[in-house]
């Protein structure tokens, strides 16, 4: 093995492309970990994954019980009650204690220690002018690029995940 290729660091390329709080933390702790690890990482923020670096509203993300049967409950529920009025708040609020009893951090806590470690967080330019969703939204940090200025990073990555 060439010195050239001991010395490379290893990558990480994860796509973000769902806005839920459920689905923010598995993008944010893989990519913290595996900077932790001394992983070259970087999160592409697409579609609704945007929401996840929208500092107006990532303190906020909601979980949807509805198409989620996984999601456990103090009682069976049949997955169609998911659709009746207040399940979504009664899901996050679930979500939220189950977090809070393992003592994770919030999502922009998270967020917070995503940066101060190093992970390139990247949000999709042409879903900022799709959502109206400005720079000025953003978490201070983030960056704006499209596709190619993120698959010039992953194209050299060892794990791509698409979350």
């Amino acid at each position: 093995m060439s010195e050239e290729k001991k010395k490379k660091k290893k990558r990480m390329a994860i796509i973000a492309s769902k806005g839920s709080m459920d689905m923010a933390y598995p993008p944010l702790i893989l990519a913290s970990t595996a900077a932790a690890m001394d992983v070259e990482t970087a999160i592409f923020f697409t579609l609704y994954g945007v929401e996840i670096v929208n500092r107006k509203k990532n303190h906020k993300l909601q979980v949807a019980p509805i198409a989620n049967p996984a999601m456990p409950s103090p009682i069976p529920v049949p997955n169609i009650l998911g659709i009746l009025p207040g399940m979504t708040s009664i899901g996050t609020t679930m979500m939220k204690g189950m977090i809070k009893k393992i003592n994770w951090p919030k999502i922009p806590e998270l967020v917070d220690e995503c940066k101060e470690i190093g992970v390139r967080m990247i949000a999709c330019a042409p879903t900022l002018e799709m959502t109206g969703v400005s720079k000025d939204d953003l978490v201070e940090g983030v960056e704006v690029a499209g596709a190619a200025e993120f698959l010039d990073f992953a194209l050299d990555a060892d794990i791509t995940l698409f979350i």
